[in-house]
């Protein structure tokens, strides 16, 4: 690598909304995030559907009418 032209890479801190706190490099000391892996409904199995103005509902009663 030449010299002088790439910023430090050093250990940093990743802290996460919900408490947890990740210990890793980077270019930037501290980084704060909304989600991680501990809270994050994918990786938690606690995966929820948003459901806006009824769109689920009126997707799964279109397409379970084809069905048969």
């Amino acid at each position: 690598m030449k010299p002088k032209i790439h910023p430090d890479y050093a250990e940093a801190t990743i802290t996460c909304a919900c408490g947890n706190v990740i210990r890793t490099r980077s270019t930037r000391k501290e980084l704060h995030i909304g989600i991680c892996n501990v809270c994050h409904p994918f990786f938690t199995g606690q995966q929820k559907l948003v459901d806006t103005a009824g769109r689920v509902e009126r997707f799964q009663r279109r397409y379970t009418a084809k069905k048969k």
